[in-house]
């Protein structure tokens, strides 16, 4: 299958999504692609730990398996010989890596018959040249090619480069004299460039320009992190325009690179999506959820490690409504099976009345007979009800409703104190997260004794007051020491006094708790339209001069790919649950129905990379803005956080202890 079939982007039926590209191109450019010379019908695939994770992000082992692959190995162990097959080798291009390669592959009886050798990124030719060196080696080889495919696709329209230490390594206090800055934003460069290769896309780079209070004072690097980052990409897309056939030679799409300082409270507030509440209320790790079900013995329960993901139908339909949503549909779906199994609705007389979750689960364990049908149904009965007795037992609506108030200007230091003081029994780490979304929304009172006594009301630990001080490293700009003594957090000085969000006029949501938007909608928004300011974002595509050695904005888009107009507001307020009458358009299956059905009318693809780690209300804006802009829009980040890792990695911004006396916010 050649790269154009796979990559073309919106040819009406032949249209497929991000993650299908990149599976596509593992698959059959990589595996299937063997086939031709290969006289083994099985073979062995080899991989490092990262490609190892990037195949497991777009593949199946069924997958791979039905390609001609019987056995997977890690390069680094030790492997058994096995002369007679053929090995595919997916790795990156390192020194070591193709040490290990060519001692497989060389001397008399090599470990392999032959090695198709498929780099994850571009190789240097000093190791080229090494490899062809060895005559040995170089008969034995049936392919050594570039996929230039290295990064994770976590999500359709999702993908992260494996920098989890970006943050630290970009932002904290010892970056400017940091090697790994240039090392981390290099790679980060060279994996974005992968993902518009598998793509097949040549973007216009937008990016967040370094701020400046005035002339005096001095541009760190971590403000000169998208510049840097945007000029990484273009050199290594100049590169493959060059040497991939069939490169786009004109710009296919759009790129915007920012840093996690445009928005400060998106990692840190209670989102209310379903997907959201799981990663951040659960103890999950990654999408694995251990599921509670009964015992093969029949006594008792016992774990079950699931997945939520894609191919989860019930997973994707809810993943990206509101929680109380999700729960009213759980309930409809239960009802509806009860409706339809007379032992369901003997069992549901005997409760008497209505269904509550947790009689809906008690009921799916009391008819095994069922499981086959109702599997997934009962995981996700079970998850929304453990998730909302969460909220209930941590108070999370009060919390959530001081949080968006906060946000939006409603609240104050008044409300937080009261708050702090009515709700003895909060957690800490909620108290964490509201003092953090107040420090970001009022950096000029975070600058009297008020700040130290809320520390002190909510009880925070000194790693606690390291995680609010240590946002003022998101803020594009040193914290200046006062004259007191002690350090005053900056966040953004272009954010006004009251609320960093304004309202959403015209626009309109049911549900409660559902005012929050990240900052990045916004930019997406103006991204596709043409609207991005230029006093605040340049474009390195554009031939004007440019100012103080940075290219100016230009971001213009043709009128053929405006956005279209969106098939549903969203007004403040809301209740907790409404009738789900009609189609929001905002919803997950509402966008996999709407993108299927109007893959032809698909405009050029957005790209957005967030810097320091993107959240999963940026990954569910993506979704939502690609329905109602009918243009797919991709978020790449460093990494994906929830709440509480964002929380931690702030905290490792700076080693040093800090205490009340050190602080004064």
């Amino acid at each position: 299958m050649s790269m154009d079939s796979v990559i073309s982007s919106r040819s009406g039926a032949d249209y497929r999504s991000f993650r299908q590209i990149t599976r596509d191109r593992l698959l059959f450019e990589m595996l299937r692609s063997t086939k031709k010379s290969s006289k083994s019908a099985w073979k062995v695939l080899i991989m490092d730990k990262l490609t190892v994770k990037i195949m497991s992000f777009s593949c199946k082992m069924a997958d791979v398996m039905e390609e001609g692959v019987s056995l997977v190995e890690n390069l680094y162990m030790r492997r058994q010989p096995l002369p007679l097959m053929d090995a595919i080798y997916f790795i990156q291009p390192t020194k070591e890596n193709i040490r290990i390669f060519m001692s497989d592959m060389s001397g008399k009886i090599p470990l392999y018959k032959k090695a198709y050798v498929f780099f994850s990124s571009p190789v240097q030719r000093e190791l080229v040249a090494q490899i062809k060196k060895d005559s040995n080696v170089r008969a034995r080889i049936g392919a050594l090619s570039e996929m230039n495919l290295e990064y994770f696709a976590i999500d359709s329209q999702g993908f992260t480069t494996d920098h989890d230490k970006a943050l630290e390594e970009l932002f904290s206090e010892n970056a400017e004299g940091s090697l790994k800055y240039n090392s981390c934003l290099n790679m980060m460069a060279t994996r974005i460039a992968t993902v518009f290769a598998s793509m097949r896309e040549f973007p216009r780079v937008h990016y967040r320009v370094a701020r400046t209070i005035d002339a005096s004072t001095l541009t760190t690097l971590r403000d000169l992190a998208p510049t840097k980052l945007a000029a990484g990409v273009w050199n290594c897309l100049a590169r493959f325009k060059a040497m991939i056939p069939e490169f786009p030679q004109t710009e296919t799409c759009e790129l915007l690179i920012v840093d996690r300082s445009i928005d400060q409270i998106a990692p840190i507030i209670h989102e209310w999506t379903y997907d959201a509440m799981c990663h951040d209320l659960l103890c999950m790790d990654g999408n694995k959820y251990v599921q509670q079900v009964p015992s093969k013995s029949g006594s008792g329960t016992e774990n079950k490690e699931v997945l939520l993901e894609d191919h989860d139908p019930i997973w994707l339909e809810l993943r990206h409504v509101h929680i109380a949503n999700a729960s009213e549909r759980l309930h409809e779906k239960m009802t509806n099976f009860v409706s339809k199994n007379k032992a369901a609705q003997l069992h549901q007389a005997r409760n008497g009345g209505d269904l509550s979750t947790k009689e809906l689960q008690k009921m799916v364990q009391a008819l095994p007979q069922y499981s086959d049908q109702i599997d997934k149904l009962a995981l996700h009965v079970e998850i929304a009800g453990k998730l909302n007795s969460t909220i209930k037992e941590q108070q999370l609506k009060d919390v959530g409703q001081l949080e968006q108030d906060l946000v939006f200007g409603d609240a104050g230091t008044k409300e937080l104190i009261n708050f702090f003081r009515t709700h003895l029994d909060i957690s800490r780490e909620n108290k964490l997260r509201l003092l953090m979304v107040y420090a970001a929304n009022n950096p000029d009172k975070t600058r009297s004794d008020k700040g130290a006594k809320l520390m002190q009301l909510a009880g925070l630990s000194a790693d606690d007051m390291i995680a609010v001080s240590n946002m003022r490293c998101l803020c594009g700009h040193d914290s200046k020491k006062s004259s007191a003594g002690g350090f005053t957090l900056k966040f953004d000085l272009r954010k006004k006094r009251h609320g960093i969000r304004k309202e959403r006029i015209g626009e309109e949501s049911k549900w409660m708790l559902s005012r929050f938007y990240p900052i990045l909608e916004e930019l997406i928004e103006k991204l596709s339209k043409g609207e991005l300011p230029k006093d605040e974002y340049h474009c390195l595509n554009d031939p004007s001069p440019s100012f103080r050695g940075i290219p100016s904005a230009s971001t213009q888009t043709s009128p053929a790919h405006q956005p279209a107009q969106s098939m549903r507001s969203r007004r403040t307020g809301g209740t907790w649950a409404r009738p789900r009458d009609s189609d929001d358009g905002y919803s997950s299956d509402s966008v996999l129905k709407h993108t299927s059905s109007n893959s032809r009318k698909l405009g050029q693809r957005l790209f957005v990379f967030v810097i320091g780690g993107a959240t999963r209300s940026e990954l569910c804006a993506a979704h939502k803005l690609s329905s109602k802009l009918k243009r797919e829009i991709i978020l790449g980040s460093s990494s994906l956080d929830d709440p509480p890792q964002f929380i931690t990695k702030l905290k490792m911004l700076s080693t040093d202890d800090l205490t009340l006396d050190d602080l004064q916010i």
